[in-house]
C-alpha cells in the first residue's frame, strides 16, 4: 500500500503544511507550475519520490528535470500525469489519444486551478485535478488530494484544504 500526495500550481509558493500533509506519503505528484528548482527540492525532502511534471510557467532547470509528460505504474496503477491535460469530454489536443494508448487508471492534470476529481466513464479513469497549492490565480480555496493505492485499488481519497487565497 501506498500513500500519495497530488498538488499542483504552487507558483513557487511552499508552504510548510505541504511537509505536514504529505509527510507520510510514499510518493508526491506535481501536475505542473512548480515555479521555481527550490520548491521541487523541498518536496524531495518530504517524500522519497517525488514525480513533476513542468507547466507552462516553468522554465531553467525545471524544464531540465521535468518532462511535459509522465507515464508510470506504482503500487498496480497506471497513472499518466500532464499539466494542460483538459477534462473527460474535454480533453486537450492530443491527449485522449495519449490515453486511450495508455489505458491508465489515474490521470492528474494541473494548469486550470480548479479542484475536480470525475471519472471518466469512457475510457475507465479516474480524472484529478488537485486545484492550486499556491497563491497566484483565480482559485478561492488551495488545495492538496491525498490518496492510497493497493494493490491496484484507488483508496481513501482526500481534499485537503490550505485556505482562502489571499488577494
Amino acid at each position: 500500500m501506498k500513500l500519495i500526495g497530488i498538488l499542483s500550481d504552487t507558483h513557487s509558493c511552499w508552504d510548510d503544511r505541504f511537509a505536514r500533509h504529505f509527510g507520510a506519503c510514499d510518493e508526491i505528484w506535481h501536475a505542473g507550475d512548480i515555479g521555481d528548482l527550490d520548491t521541487l527540492m523541498r518536496l524531495e525532502a518530504v517524500a522519497p519520490v517525488v514525480r513533476a511534471v513542468r507547466g507552462n510557467i516553468d522554465h531553467g532547470p525545471l524544464l531540465r528535470r521535468c518532462p511535459e509528460i509522465e507515464c508510470f505504474e506504482t503500487e498496480g496503477v497506471k497513472v499518466f500525469m500532464t499539466h494542460i491535460g483538459g477534462y473527460p469530454g474535454r480533453y486537450a489536443p492530443g491527449v485522449r489519444r495519449m490515453l486511450v494508448e495508455e489505458r491508465p487508471k489515474i490521470m492528474v492534470a494541473g494548469h486550470s486551478h480548479i479542484l475536480k476529481v470525475v471519472y471518466d466513464r469512457e475510457l475507465d479513469l479516474l480524472h484529478i485535478n488537485p486545484g492550486a497549492a499556491g497563491h497566484h490565480g483565480w482559485q478561492r480555496e488551495r488545495t492538496l488530494v491525498r490518496l492510497r493505492l493497493d494493490a491496484g485499488d484507488i483508496k481513501d481519497l482526500e481534499v485537503i484544504e490550505l485556505g482562502k487565497l489571499k488577494v
